[in-house]
């Protein structure tokens, strides 16, 4: 489904030249659940932009379905089959639930369709439907409104970045629902995504880890999370050493 060949993305700022990405390659086929993870700054979400099209590599190729989508835009990848969620949602002032659902679908949803949407990912739909899509919303509820828009896209790959960013612990755990019940309902698709969290990570049939701009692990989540766990405690207990010394 999606393949990333030597992808290599550079930038020149006030600060220097700064190597982002270096040599990414990786593959992801239909229906898995992968996630991307890894230190602060390894480069993963500039991984998701550029899947999604927001930036463009210097140099490598990003393939879908076997074509050539490097040069692609944003509309001509969601087209293709690919969403992608912000880390932070959009609010979009005027704009009601339902209205965002139905141009997310393409079609004319009714009301029936769309509330079973918003009840997929844990929200009453009688006191959202007709909600404006505004300040009035919390970080948890716009997350949430926005995973419904990407269900209603029926997507072949959908790409997350940081889902749990600004959300509280109910809404987290419902978002694992939300991922669980994507992978069993929608078939010849996969999710990709980019996160820190532990619960997220046990979910995960892929999980890739990036540091430095570089992969340096890519397997079965049964294991590489142990290693991962096994990694961070040895880093904990080290910074706990040195604390007492």
């Amino acid at each position: 489904m999606l393949e990333l060949k030597n992808v290599c993305y550079e930038v020149d700022d006030e600060n220097g030249h700064a190597d982002i990405l270096r040599d990414v390659s990786f593959t992801l086929g239909k229906d898995i659940f992968a996630v991307i993870t890894g230190p602060n700054g390894g480069g993963k979400s500039t991984i998701a932009k550029m899947i999604a099209g927001v930036i463009r590599p210097t140099s490598g190729q990003i393939l879908f379905n076997g074509k050539d989508i490097t040069d692609a835009s944003i509309t001509e990848r969601a087209r293709m089959g690919i969403s992608y969620a912000l880390q932070q949602p959009v609010r979009f002032k005027g704009i009601q639930v339902i209205d965002l659902l139905r141009i997310a679908a393409g079609r004319e949803l009714s009301v029936a369709e769309s509330c079973e949407y918003l009840s997929k990912v844990g929200m009453c739909a009688r006191d959202y439907i007709y909600r404006e899509v505004n300040a009035s919303l919390s970080g948890g509820e716009l997350k949430r409104i926005e995973i419904a828009t990407i269900l209603a896209r029926e997507t072949q790959l959908s790409v997350f970045d940081e889902p749990e960013a600004g959300i509280d612990l109910w809404s987290f755990q419902s978002l694992i629902h939300v991922f669980q019940s994507m992978r069993k309902e929608v078939s010849d698709s996969s999710i990709l995504v980019i996160s820190h969290q532990e619960r997220i990570l046990e979910i995960a049939d892929e999980i890739i880890v990036v540091a430095d701009g570089r992969i340096s692990k890519h397997g079965p989540g049964s294991e590489v999370l142990p290693e991962l766990i096994g990694t961070a405690s040895a880093v904990k207990n080290c910074e706990k050493l040195t604390e007492r010394s």
